[in-house]
């Protein structure tokens, strides 16, 4: 149960730094059966307490928020900080010690660094500047549309729709050579598959950073109108301007791809949400943002204490790690009613999916623009759309750093 309400007066501050025997570790198994849904352990943590004593792997005593409330605090607080040093690994096999955040990784970093990077980078991603690009998601989401059609069904949606579009749009938003795009998006499929070994995965990796170097030195040399031509006039170095092309390629190539085949599967497997959006395109907005909230994909946000901070009426100590589950937060009943169905007509305004505050998502607008494109446009073009396999044949990422699903086989009745 929630704690009961504060019997002290009005200004009076009860300040608890709770007991070690209540700790939890993070609930990460998904036992419902329903692929959409967190833990069901993660409610019951909740229900609790929003912000309770947590056990890392490592032994470290530090805590996680699954409340909504308690989760904005935290991650709208400049005293947590991001810097991935300070920060306890989440899962028992990782190195005891975290590298700093390489040149222009801005998650893993605080002000004044991540400042003078997210100021040089904001204006590239304004509502405007993204809406601009919207004529151009149409049109590669039309040409990958009429590709599946033409090749006919059953297909892996992530191969053929899924993965290229944003992909594409990367590339649109980077300045790649057209000649370059095929190369570039085997590097990326090749880092992103299931089937690819380590040494491949590896391989891949360093093959697509150097093609990001390659293309700095480019730009430095001759500058273009795109994203990295725009930075190239900046003062950041040819390794800080790499770094930010990588950043980006991984903040909103990886996460829009799951997007958009865990919302496709999600789509088919609510029928009726599937027919509103099919009958009412104009739909597309609410919808992205609640298939946001119903998904949480990018779980969770993690934060270290750089002094003593009272959240929630508990004491978080310096230094103590702090484990923000977005999955639970966006699931909290006190913020969403009826939380665990997916409902395209609400309006699921204040998820967290994108984060909060200054580590908020800098590509949250391309990445809507893509989607609003891209889910109506699929299911009026394929309105018997539907599975191939069975459902719980659909292989699930279940243990990568972004949910979502390694192929999604669909097919459909030929017109």
């Amino acid at each position: 149960m929630r704690p009961e309400p504060s019997t002290h007066a009005p200004g009076e501050t009860t300040v608890t730094t709770a007991p070690s025997a209540e700790a939890v570790t993070l609930p990460t198994d998904r036992t419902t059966g329903c692929p959409f849904d967190p833990p069901a352990e993660l409610a019951k943590v909740r229900e609790r307490q929003p912000l309770i004593r947590m056990r890392y792997p490592d032994g470290h005593l530090g805590w996680l928020v699954t409340g909504h409330s308690a989760a904005r605090a935290v991650l709208s607080d400049p005293r947590f900080s991001s810097r991935y040093e300070l920060l306890h690994a989440l899962v028992p096999d990782a190195p005891s010690e975290i590298p700093p955040a390489p040149p222009g990784d801005l998650t893993g970093m605080d002000a004044p660094e991540h400042t003078r990077y997210r100021r040089l980078l904001m204006g590239k991603f304004t509502v405007r500047r993204m809406r601009l690009l919207t004529e151009r998601v149409g049109q590669i989401t039309a040409e990958h549309l009429d590709a599946m059609e033409r090749r006919g069904g059953p297909v892996d949606l992530v191969e053929a729709f899924a993965r290229p579009v944003p992909a594409l749009m990367i590339c649109e938003l980077l300045g790649v050579p057209y000649a370059d795009r095929d190369h570039f998006q085997r590097l990326t499929a090749t880092v992103m598959e299931r089937e690819t070994t380590p040494e491949e995965m590896m391989a891949a990796y360093h093959a697509l950073q150097e093609y990001i170097h390659e293309l700095v030195r480019a730009k430095r040399s001759e500058p273009t109108d795109d994203l990295l031509g725009d930075l190239a006039t900046s003062d950041l170095t040819d390794e800080e301007l790499a770094g930010v092309g990588a950043f980006l390629l991984a903040a909103g190539l990886d996460t829009t791809t799951s997007m958009l085949a865990l919302g496709t599967f999600a789509l088919l497997r609510n029928p009726g949400q599937l027919a509103a959006l099919r009958a009412d395109p104009s739909l597309a907005d609410q919808a992205v943002e609640e298939l946001l909230r119903y998904l949480s994909i990018a779980d969770p946000m993690v934060r270290s204490a750089l002094e003593d901070v009272e959240v929630d009426g508990r004491l978080i100590r310096a230094g103590e790690s702090v484990t923000v589950s977005v999955q639970a937060a966006n699931r909290d009943p006190l913020r969403f009613p009826d939380p665990d169905t997916l409902d395209l007509h609400r309006k699921a305004t204040g998820h967290l999916s994108f984060g909060h505050g200054i580590h908020q998502c800098l590509g949250q607008q391309l990445a809507r623009v893509e989607m609003r494109v891209a889910f109506p446009a699929l299911v009026t073009r394929f309105p018997t759309l539907r599975l191939a396999v069975p459902p719980e044949q659909v292989p699930l990422r279940a243990h990568a750093g972004i949910y979502g699903v390694h192929s999604l086989p669909v097919t459909w009745d030929e017109r």
